[in-house]
């Protein structure tokens, strides 16, 4: 179904739902809602809302449904997948209003939360309550809470406590007709018939807009030991991963950056924060891993970090070093999450995040090298190790514009083929939205891709909602 155009009418009805000042059709303004952290991707919608209750929500989109106006839903604008992009122009439904916590409750250990709250606002507000918001995605300062639960972020974190969806109890959701429905209930079990709240986690704002969220929360661990593991290679790394599970020991954190992406954001921390980096990298080390351990317990800590150091020891690994000042932990933080920032502002980059069983990140990793190589690519790798997620930083540099939109592509098309291969999948956190769309038979078979369509179809019979992301 063809999509109709936003005309001058419509604008004023819109003005009349949220307010003039909160309907943008200014050029310059409407660009900074065309792209996110995708590539140099960038589609300029018509016009831009900034509604601020569910009731507003409910009224714009039981127009856009009646005048057949596509409508994409967005948060803070750090997606690297494209999700929250307006390729067919039209709405861009902006959450940015939508920022207050509503309810902390202590006892049921529940929060219930606007999708526009910044992430680490939200962790930060819980753990002034003694309490622990678990998923920690690189961009938590800047990314929203409601584009966490559309993408199911992860995070450092999630391979001792599992991805945004395993602390989402229940969903106020605005469906592209304009209803308004809770997705489930504020407990802990529920077999009341399909789940709808799991299925709008990771649903990418295709199926409805997110108004309220209600988290699960757990108590905040009081200490952390943080070491940082140097190995000869990538694969050595990788390989002792696997070992470190095996010795029954239960990381909170297990991230891995290859010695190119310590050297690049090394140099990008000392510009951005004026301040040099202490801590030593050797340079005869080509892979590191960043292994945190935390619990209430000194004793059971430090007895597991000993166990992590001994497991380490059987491969080919470097000094050790075991971050004993919060300084220090927060030094070797601070390089891991701004190794994505640091690589994008060297070159342009295609951003992928691979996601295969822990066993077999030794044969990715090497994989991917070997592919870059045939494709004429370098990439920079680093990512969560620890639940085999990892994140491929294709680097444009001097490839020219033909061979970055052709060969390149089909490169990555390779390293998604041996991915699948491994047992894994296309993406661990970063969604689909249109950069992984092409690829999507790679993973799924037709079966699976139309149940998929069924369920969009289901929801959004016109297809109005965030058209044409996923397939």
């Amino acid at each position: 179904m063809p999509f109709a155009e936003v005309s001058t009418d419509i604008i004023g009805l819109f003005e009349e739902i949220v307010g003039a000042e909160h309907v943008i059709v200014d050029p310059e303004k409407r660009y900074n809602y065309s792209h996110d952290e995708t590539e140099d991707y960038s589609f300029l919608p018509d016009v831009v809302l900034r509604p601020a209750t569910t009731d507003e929500v409910s009224r714009i989109m039981r127009l856009c449904n009646e005048h057949s106006l596509p409508v994409t839903p967005r948060g803070g604008g750090t997606g690297l997948a494209g999700a929250a992009l307006p390729i067919e122009k039209g709405v861009v439904l902006s959450m940015e209003r939508f920022n207050k916590i509503l309810e902390i409750d202590e006892l049921n250990l529940q929060a219930t939360v606007e999708p526009g709250v910044i992430t680490e606002v939200f962790q930060n507000a819980v753990k002034a309550k003694g309490l622990f918001y678990p998923p920690d995605p690189a961009s938590r300062g800047t990314c929203f809470i409601g584009g966490n639960v559309s993408q199911n972020s992860g995070g450092p974190k999630a391979v001792k406590y599992g991805v945004t969806r395993d602390y989402v109890l229940n969903l106020e959701v605005v469906l592209p007709n304009g209803e308004v429905i809770w997705t489930g209930a504020n407990v802990l079990k529920n077999s009341t018939g399909y789940n709808l709240t799991q299925l709008m986690c990771g649903s990418e704002g295709t199926l409805g807009i997110i108004t309220k969220i209600v988290f699960k929360l757990r108590g905040f661990p009081q200490k952390s030991v943080l070491l940082l593991l140097p190995f000869i290679t990538n694969a050595e790394a990788c390989r002792a991963i696997a070992e470190i599970f095996r010795a029954g020991v239960q990381p909170s954190g297990m991230e891995f950056f290859e010695r190119e992406a310590a050297m690049k954001t090394i140099d990008y921390c000392e510009k951005i924060y004026a301040a040099k980096v202490t801590t030593s990298f050797p340079e005869n080390m080509d892979a590191y891993l960043l292994c945190e351990l935390d619990g209430n317990d000194d004793e059971v800590l430090m007895r597991d970090a000993e166990r992590v150091m001994n497991v380490a020891e059987q491969f080919q690994v470097g000094e050790i070093l075991f971050a004993d000042t919060a300084a220090q932990k927060e030094e070797l933080w601070k390089i891991r999450k701004n190794i994505s920032p640091a690589v994008n502002a060297y070159s342009l980059t295609k951003s992928e995040d691979v996601v295969v069983p822990r066993a077999n990140l030794p044969k990715l990793i090497v994989g991917i090298k070997e592919i870059g190589k045939q494709y004429g690519f370098n990439s920079v790798c680093f990512g969560h190790l620890g639940d085999g997620n990892l994140h491929v930083n294709v680097l444009k540099e001097n490839i020219s514009d033909e061979d970055w939109n052709t060969k390149i592509v089909d490169g990555i098309g390779e390293i998604f083929k041996l991915t699948v291969s491994l047992g894994g999948t296309l993406s661990g956190e970063h969604g689909i939205g249109i950069a992984k769309k092409p690829y999507m038979s790679i993973a799924m078979r037709e079966a699976n891709l139309a149940v998929m369509r069924g369920i969009k179809q289901a929801f959004d019979p016109k297809g109005i909602l965030n058209p044409g992301k996923i397939f």
